[in-house]
């Protein structure tokens, strides 16, 4: 028997497939693009609307909402999406009440209706907001620890140099 010269790869675990009704699976776009998480979640960015950022990637409505429950990291990018969304949304009307708008562009712009929508999105702002505060002050906890380490092992070189000389003159 010829023994392989290379080990083979482990095969890489696969995601679990998250699973929609066939009904609503018909719905979407022809051999759905597999990279539609990616462009449904630049579009829920720019636009802060799931029905419009679903129609963009070609997805069902409902698909996102299944991934988002079964997938941690699928949730935090949403909820990272939407806080994008809603901090484009604040300059968009900040800047509309500061410099005012053409009245006749070919969009027209609901003030009473972004403020509205900010108003009902504060408290998941707030709490996303805070979530990445924490993150940060995470990392520069960690950068602490890591100095304090580090300035551990010089106290403790210093020491054992200290202790090494006094040694040398007994």
């Amino acid at each position: 028997m010829v023994e392989p010269k290379t080990a083979s790869r482990p095969a890489r675990a696969r995601k679990p497939r998250t699973k929609i009704s066939a009904k609503a699976a018909a719905t979407e776009k022809e051999g759905l693009n597999r990279h539609w998480r990616t462009e449904f979640l630049e579009a829920l960015a720019q636009t802060s609307n799931v029905t419009a950022a679903c129609a963009v990637a070609g997805v069902h409505p409902s698909r996102p909402y299944i991934v988002r429950r079964a997938e941690p990291e699928f949730a935090r990018a949403w909820r990272a999406a939407l806080l994008e969304g809603y901090e484009n949304l604040e300059m968009e009307v900040l800047h509309r009440l500061r410099f005012g708008e053409a009245k006749d562009g070919p969009v027209k712009f609901d003030n009473p209706g972004a403020l509205r929508l900010l108003g009902l999105h504060r408290e998941t702002v707030a709490r996303e907001r805070a979530m990445r505060e924490n993150e940060e002050i995470g990392v520069v906890r960690a950068a602490i620890h890591a100095k304090l380490e580090q300035l551990r092992r010089q106290v403790m070189a210093r020491r054992a140099l200290e202790n090494a000389e006094v040694a040398g003159r007994a």
